[in-house]
């Protein structure tokens, strides 16, 4: 009787184990504005959520939590977007991707 419910205790461990491993993956619902730039296709900012949403000329959209409001004004007023990107949000926030939004 001991030995099954360990086994059972074991199972339930590795099923939750594969499930956190998965990468988690969130809908798009932050307005973005279109931006000129060679690599940026549009960004947006939920002052609620401290979250910076940026489109890639890719298609890609990738998530940033924890961002300051002055990180995305500062964004939007930089002569080159990209380079702001480079520089000051790519590496220095937590990231996800983003599905994009359905039209």
């Amino acid at each position: 009787m001991r030995l099954r419910a360990t086994l059972i205790a074991i199972a339930l461990l590795s099923l939750s184990g594969a499930a956190a491993a998965e990468p988690r993956q969130i809908s798009s619902r932050i307005a973005r504005q279109s931006v000129h730039s060679r690599a940026l296709a549009s960004v947006g900012y939920s002052k609620p959520l401290h979250a910076l949403e940026v489109e890639f000329v890719s298609g890609a959209v990738y998530r940033y939590s924890n961002v300051p409001p002055q990180v995305y004004r500062d964004l939007l007023s930089a002569a080159s977007k990209a380079q702001f990107y480079d520089t000051n949000v790519r590496g220095h926030f937590p990231s996800v991707h983003v599905k994009p939004r359905r039209s």
